[in-house]
């Protein structure tokens, strides 16, 4: 679709520029290094092709800045919707990362397993006092 609407803007290009070209000047224009004013004021009339090629002028002036301003909007909303992919990916991947570091973290501060009784309560505040165990119960 949005190919589509660049070859028709170039196409537009292509068209705005000949009629550009082709209006009379003091100097004939390009109208006049072919064969001179007579084959546009024969085809058109004295004045009608001046009046012609002004009008098709206006209006592919017109049409051209109308699809600039479409192509500018639909490239817009193209580059943001794979910028937010990008995004959304970015986000998710790093989720994912801060996830299992959280899980990797709560693994390793994860108390001992309650079947081991045979600690005292003494003991375990002896030694976290002094880095000693003691041996006040046994």
């Amino acid at each position: 679709m949005f190919n589509l609407l660049v070859f028709i803007h170039v196409l537009i290009c292509v068209a705005l520029i000949i009629v550009v070209l082709l209006q009379s000047s003091k100097g004939e224009g390009l109208a006049g290094a072919f064969g001179g004013g007579g084959i546009t004021g024969a085809v058109f009339g004295g004045r009608g092709a001046a009046s012609f090629l002004s009008k098709a002028t206006s209006v592919l002036a017109i049409v051209y800045m109308v699809s600039c301003l479409g192509l500018s909007f639909l490239s817009t909303g193209q580059r943001a919707s794979t910028e937010s992919t990008e995004v959304k990916s970015a986000v998710t991947e790093a989720v994912q990362k801060e996830a299992a570091a959280q899980q990797q973290q709560a693994a390793q501060q994860a108390p001992a397993p309650a079947g081991d009784q045979s600690a005292n309560p003494e003991d375990i505040f002896n030694q976290s006092a002094t880095g000693q165990p003691s041996d006040s119960g046994k």
